[in-house]
């Protein structure tokens, strides 16, 4: 036995979902991602990853701009899925989607809801300070993250640990939790309890105004800005070596007991001073440059204690 599902899913994070329904011989009726975007120098159109991976499966995709029109909705339904697995698929799911699948819709989230429910809950939970965070697999309605929550699993954050890093070890971790969703779901097994009204946080997109670093700030907070941040957007600081301010991308530093005037660098190992503390940039990125080790930047800039970061 196994179910008849849809598949919805567009970034790297859906990939390994995708592989786990495939290794436990679903019928994938169809895969939905975004349509291929002109990207690179060339600007040649590029498939997402969740296309690339559907055709190394086989799997026949579909790349609808839009879900709200009524052929997009019958084209759907005529898929006649017990479920649609959705992950990180980046369209809005009508009424009359959601209610097409025989059992409902169920998305996998990065975090344990109704905690940073919306666009970015993997850099919030990191920028906020979260000691802990997590996937869980919802039964999907029309509100933004509201649905009721079937199964979930949670993870420490590490202390230097990086946005890009948590995105990483959060798609592994859901891929096999989707996939003993959907075995509950066969055999009838799958229970969801609703979200509880306490506790809900909106995970807000990220602005290019949260990007900037102010070096006025306690250095946990600016420690957490960073590794929120990295490597996608990325924080980034001004310094002037001596043509001007130059914009400095940081992607990797640690927390230090040090102190100073804030956006001083304190010694030749990156220390650079806070509003309270200090952080220590281990990796850093310069404009058109790929990143590299904080001690080369410095030797390459000639940079020395007492510069400083705006």
């Amino acid at each position: 036995m196994s179910l008849r599902l849809v598949f919805m899913g567009t970034p790297d994070f859906a990939v390994p979902t995708l592989a786990a329904l495939v290794e436990a011989e679903h019928r994938i009726e169809a895969v939905y991602t975004r349509a291929p975007r002109p990207a690179g120098r060339g600007m040649a159109e590029r498939k997402t990853p969740v296309h690339q991976a559907a055709e190394l499966f086989g799997l026949p995709v579909l790349t609808p701009c839009s879900l709200k029109d009524g052929d997009a909705q019958e084209t759907f339904r005529a898929h006649k899925a017990d479920a649609a697995v959705v992950v990180a698929y980046g369209l809005l799911l009508p009424k009359p989607v959601l209610d097409a699948p025989r059992d409902g819709c169920f998305n996998l989230h990065a975090s344990l809801l109704p905690r940073w429910r919306g666009a970015a809950p993997i850099n919030r939970a990191i920028m906020a300070g979260d000691g802990q965070t997590g996937v869980a697999i919802m039964k999907m309605d029309e509100g933004l993250d509201t649905g009721a929550v079937a199964l979930t699993e949670r993870v420490d954050i590490r202390p230097d640990e990086t946005a890009g890093e948590l995105h990483d070890r959060l798609s592994r971790l859901g891929a096999p939790l989707m996939a003993r969703a959907m075995r509950r779901l066969e055999d009838g097994e799958l229970e969801a309890e609703p979200q509880p009204e306490d506790g809900v946080v909106y995970a807000q997109k990220l602005t290019n105004e949260e990007t900037a670093v102010d070096w006025t700030r306690p250095a946990r907070d600016v420690h957490n800005q960073i590794r929120g941040l990295s490597p996608f957007p990325g924080a980034w600081c001004s310094l002037d070596l001596g043509k001007g301010p130059e914009r400095l991308k940081l992607i990797r530093t640690s927390l230090e007991s040090a102190g100073g005037e804030p956006g001083t660098l304190l010694d030749g190992d990156g220390r650079v001073a806070c509003g309270e503390g200090a952080v220590r940039l281990v990796t850093v990125q310069r404009a058109g440059k790929g990143p590299m080790a904080f001690g080369d930047f410095a030797r390459g800039a000639r940079l020395q204690p007492g510069a400083r970061f705006l």
